[in-house]
């Protein structure tokens, strides 16, 4: 064999092993009870707001702090932590896509994700996606 055959093979080797090794950080949408399970890896998880009296944003004392209570798709309810300000028409929003981590039994979100029903669109699913500061 020639040394750039050889060399051909190794760089093919070397990208092989590179998309092996970062496919576990594709995220998938997943429930609260997974999440529970895996403490501390991060998810998308979708669901609907459950108790919209008990959302709790108070930008004079922490404009970085947006905290409220989410259902998944199966129905598990979580408390929910947001290091950011509460979203533009949160409330209105039909699902939450949610990315970020279980610590404990909160979930501590890094990005929300809000689809909401348009006025403008017939009907049809806007999507706004907030990220928190770091």
């Amino acid at each position: 064999m020639r040394k750039s055959h050889i060399a051909i093979l190794i760089i093919i080797a070397l990208a092989i092993t590179y998309i092996i090794s970062t496919s576990s950080n594709y995220s998938t949408y997943e429930n609260f009870t997974t999440a529970i399970s895996k403490e501390g890896k991060e998810f998308q998880v979708v669901g609907n707001l459950s108790r919209p009296d008990a959302m709790y944003y108070k930008p004079e004392e922490d404009p970085n702090f947006f905290s409220f209570y989410m259902k998944d798709k199966q129905g598990k309810e979580a408390k929910v932590v947001y290091k950011g300000p509460q979203p533009a028409d949160f409330a209105r929003s039909e699902d939450i896509v949610l990315t970020g981590k279980m610590n404990g039994d909160v979930f501590e979100a890094s990005k929300i994700l809000l689809k909401c029903p348009s006025k403008y669109n017939d009907g049809k699913l806007e999507t706004q996606t907030f990220e928190a500061k770091s």
